[in-house]
C-alpha cells in the first residue's frame, strides 16, 4: 500500500460544498424521498419542477452570464474567470482586483476575488473580498456562505455559527443559508443539527439540491455510508420516473460518490465517477487528487505527474497535493523534486504523516541524494521512518497494513554495515526490497 496517500480519502469530503451553477432550462418533476427509502410525508412531498439553470449555491469563481458586472468591466471580469478555469490564480486575482478597483459595488467581482484569495493562502484577504461582496449587495447570500465556511475551516467554526444563525434569523425563508448553517454544524460534529437543518432547507425548497448533497456528506462525516450514498443517488441516479435524478453530473456528489466507492475497493467506479467530476468542474482540486492518487497506487506515476501539478498550480496551499507529487517525483528518481514538495506538504500540514514515510522510503532506497552522504543519507531514512511510527502509533490504521518494522530494520541493518570496520564488515544482509509506495 501506498502509504503516502492514504490521508486522501476522507479529504474532499471535508471541503466547502463548490457547485458551479449551470446552463439551460430543461426541467422535470421530481419528489425528493425519505430517508428510509419511502417518499417524504404528505405535508413536505412537494411534487417541484427541477431546472437544471436554477443557481446553485457557488464557491468558487463563476462566468458573468449569472453575475451583475458592469458593460466597463465585463472584459477584465471574463479574463479573470479564464484565468481562474487554466489555474492562473495571479492573473485572475490581477483581474478581479481591476473590477473591483474600477466598480466598487461589484458584488460578484468581490466574491470571485475572494475566492482566489482564498485559493492562495491569504485567508484574511478572502474573508475582506467577502464582507465587501456582501456589502455592496446585501442578498448575496453565496458571498455569506463563502465568508462563513472560510472561517468554519480556518478554525473559526463558532464564528462561522454566530454569523449563519444571525443570517438565518433575519431570513428564515432563505434555503441557501440554512444550507450553509448546516454544513457549518456538520463541521462542528453537530450532525443532528447538521440533518435538521439541511431538511429545513428542503421543506422550503425541495428542489435545492446543495442541501442533499449536505445531508450526504454529513452521513459520510459521521460513518453513515449507506446513508450518505442514498442521498448521493437522489441527486445523481434518480429513484425512477416518480422521482429523477435531480443533478446527474454534480461534480460535488460525483466527488463524495468516488470516495466513497475507493474506500469499498470499487475501484473502476470511483476512478469513473472522479474523473466525470474534474471534467465537470476543471478547478475542482480533490477529484484531481483523487484521481491521481489512484494512478499512484497502481505504479503509474507518469500519468499521475501531470494531474499532480495542476493540482499544485490550481491550489498551492493544498498539503495533500504536494505531498503526493513528492511522492510520485520520488518513484521518478527525481529526488529533489521529491524532497522540496514533502518538504512543501510538511510546512502547510505538519500532521501529514504520509509524508515521512515518503521521505523515509527515497533516502532509504536512493543510490545517492544531493548534498548527502551515504551515512547522513542512512540516517535520515531512519529519522524519517521513526517519525512516521511514532505519529502512527503502535498499530496501523484498521484495514490498512504496512511494512514499517522491516523498512526500519533494513535501514538499520544498512547504517550498522556502514559502521563496522571494514576488515570485520559482514556480507550484507538481504531483505525483501520495499514496496515502491
Amino acid at each position: 500500500m501506498r502509504l503516502a496517500i492514504r490521508t486522501l480519502f476522507a479529504l474532499a469530503a471535508f471541503a466547502p460544498f463548490v457547485v458551479i451553477a449551470c446552463g439551460g432550462d430543461d426541467s422535470k418533476t421530481a419528489k425528493y424521498p425519505s430517508k428510509d427509502g419511502g417518499e417524504t410525508p404528505s405535508s413536505t412531498d412537494t411534487t417541484v419542477t427541477v431546472g437544471e439553470g436554477d443557481a446553485a449555491a457557488v464557491v468558487g469563481v463563476t462566468d458573468n452570464s449569472t453575475q451583475q458586472i458592469s458593460e466597463a468591466s465585463k472584459g477584465a471580469y471574463d479574463d479573470g474567470f479564464k484565468a481562474w478555469m487554466s489555474g492562473d490564480l495571479q492573473t485572475a486575482k490581477a483581474k478581479f482586483r481591476e473590477v473591483t478597483t474600477s466598480d466598487p459595488k461589484a458584488s460578484a467581482a468581490f466574491y470571485s476575488l475572494g475566492c482566489v484569495l482564498e485559493r492562495l493562502g491569504d485567508n484574511a484577504g478572502a474573508q475582506q473580498a467577502y464582507r465587501q461582496a456582501f456589502n455592496a449587495k446585501s442578498d448575496n447570500e453565496i458571498a455569506m456562505g463563502a465568508y462563513a465556511l472560510n472561517l468554519a475551516h480556518t478554525g473559526h467554526q463558532s464564528e462561522a455559527d454566530n454569523f449563519l444563525t444571525s443570517a438565518h434569523q433575519k431570513n428564515p425563508g432563505s434555503a441557501r443559508i440554512e444550507t450553509y448553517l448546516a454544513e457549518v454544524k456538520s463541521l462542528e460534529k453537530d450532525s443532528t443539527s447538521a440533518q435538521q437543518l439541511a431538511q429545513d432547507a428542503l421543506r422550503i425548497d425541495p428542489n435545492f439540491k446543495d442541501a442533499m448533497i449536505v445531508i450526504a456528506r454529513d452521513h459520510y462525516r459521521a460513518g453513515r455510508t449507506e446513508l450518505a450514498s442514498y442521498a448521493l443517488r437522489a441527486v445523481l441516479d434518480g429513484f425512477g420516473q416518480a422521482s429523477p435524478a435531480r443533478d446527474p453530473g454534480n461534480a460535488e456528489a460525483l466527488l463524495l460518490r468516488g470516495i466513497i466507492e475507493r474506500e469499498a475497493g470499487l475501484r473502476i467506479a470511483a476512478m469513473k465517477d472522479f474523473d466525470m467530476a474534474r471534467m465537470k468542474r476543471p478547478d475542482l482540486v480533490e477529484a484531481t487528487i483523487q484521481v491521481a492518487a489512484m494512478k499512484l497506487e497502481a505504479g503509474n506515476a507518469q500519468e499521475a505527474q501531470p494531474l499532480l501539478e495542476s493540482a499544485v498550480k490550481y491550489a498551492p496551499q493544498n498539503a495533500i497535493a504536494h505531498m503526493n507529487l513528492g511522492d510520485c517525483y520520488r518513484l521518478q528518481q527525481r529526488f529533489a523534486d521529491a524532497k522540496r514538495e514533502l518538504d512543501q506538504s510538511l510546512a502547510l500540514d505538519s500532521t501529514l504523516m504520509g509524508a515521512h514515510y515518503a521521505m523515509g522510503l527515497m533516502y532509504l532506497n536512493a543510490p545517492s541524494f544531493p548534498g548527502m552522504d551515504a551515512k547522513a543519507q542512512v540516517a535520515a531514512a531512519i529519522r524519517e521512518l521513526d517519525q512516521y511510527k511514532t505519529m502512527r502509533g503502535p498499530k496501523a490504521t484498521p484495514g490498512t497494513s504496512d511494512d514499517i518494522d522491516d523498512l526500519i530494520a533494513r535501514a538499520k541493518d544498512k547504517q550498522n554495515q556502514m559502521n563496522m570496520p571494514a576488515a570485520t564488515a559482514a556480507p550484507p544482509a538481504t531483505h525483501p526490497a520495499a514496496h515502491p509506495g
